[in-house]
């Protein structure tokens, strides 16, 4: 009777304690990111709750900005908006590693993370997945498109979209042998590359049937046809591959454009032990397989892709051959105010007859 009294009271005390330490994570993350089921394990394994948000990076920053890194908790901006951010806002605080399970990460992803999001010797960011864009096309409608600018070719006239977003001008900027990274510390030679970025997408206008704004908005338009030649992400050319298999991803010849998706604390956050618990469970190999195939992009898990689904990697697997991945283009942090640049660039863009 004796025994039964005290581990009552211990499973009443360790409930008491999970209770006391339970907070709501406010999470501010992409679409995908944060799975039902995911949230549910979390929340029964741990004892605190979630909320979601879904955003991307520029309304991220905005929201973030608004409120002075408050209203979250925990956000996931893409490794090359940190630091600028940080610069002109102050709206994030720097990783706590002692909190962080730095086991869970692939090394190399870890290390280069950390450079790419080092403000005044503090670390802001960690890695949790990872992609690129490029082109999504109908094979067998727009074989010729190899690379960007062959989306003004004449034989996908009328066919093609694109978003009037950053990656747009990158993009291009490579197709046509210029070396956009490499001219962020010189503001002048990058506003020269983006006139001329500028001129060709101007150009390029009568090709366009629309400039899309969301996923999926441009895979009904290539799953209808109105479109067969896009600039987009590469899950959303593996999930139509699985239905259609003449649409699919393509690394373009001057490289596709890779991006990681981090791990943020907003400066003004509140539940900071949430979201160190969030980060250490969601990069467990288990969870991690289980948000790829949800989100349909790799993290940065030691062992997370082994249990992606077999279909998955097939696909990641014939859109990149090695030459391929060695030709990837990762962003590098954004200087501070060069997003006002190629704003101008792109509203111009969006004007013009």
């Amino acid at each position: 009777m004796k025994t039964k009294l005290l581990s009552s009271v211990v499973m009443i005390a360790a409930l008491g304690a999970q209770s006391a330490q339970a907070e709501t994570l406010h999470l501010l993350t992409w679409g995908g990111y944060a799975p039902e089921e995911v949230i549910a394990m979390f929340e029964e394994e741990t004892g605190h709750t979630v909320e979601v948000t879904t955003s991307n990076n520029e309304e991220m920053i905005a929201k973030l900005r608004a409120t002075n890194g408050g209203g979250f908790d925990l956000a996931q901006p893409s490794q090359d908006r940190i630091t600028s951010a940080q610069e002109e806002f102050g709206i994030y605080k720097p990783i706590d590693m002692s909190m962080v399970n730095a086991d869970l990460f692939i090394p190399s992803m870890l290390e280069a993370t950390a450079g790419n999001t080092t403000y005044e010797g503090e670390v802001y960011g960690l890695p949790h997945i990872w992609g690129t864009s490029g082109l999504v096309i109908n094979t067998a409608e727009a074989e010729g498109v190899t690379d960007y600018t062959d989306l003004c070719n004449e034989e996908v006239a009328g066919k093609v979209s694109y978003r009037l977003k950053r990656p747009t001008l990158i993009g291009f900027a490579y197709a046509m042998g210029l070396d956009p990274f490499a001219a962020y510390g010189d503001e002048a030679a990058y506003q020269e590359i983006l006139d001329q970025v500028e001129a060709k997408l101007t150009e390029c206008k009568p090709n366009v049937k629309t400039y899309w704004d969301g996923g999926d908005e441009i895979q009904n338009l290539l799953r209808s046809g109105e479109v067969v030649a896009s600039m987009a992400w590469d899950t959303g050319g593996w999930q139509l591959n699985a239905d259609n298999p003449d649409i699919t991803f393509v690394a373009p010849d001057s490289g596709a454009l890779g991006w990681i998706d981090t791990f943020v604390l907003p400066a003004r956050g509140r539940a900071d032990a949430a979201a160190y618990d969030w980060i250490n469970f969601v990069m467990r190999p288990d969870i991690a397989a289980m948000i790829t195939n949800s989100a349909g992009n790799f993290t940065a898990s030691v062992g997370g892709d082994e249990g992606v689904s077999a279909d998955l990697k097939a696909r990641y697997q014939a859109s990149f051959d090695q030459a391929a991945i060695d030709n990837i283009k990762w962003y590098p942090p954004v200087p501070a105010g060069l997003e006002a640049l190629e704003g101008a660039t792109l509203d111009r863009v969006n004007a013009a007859n």
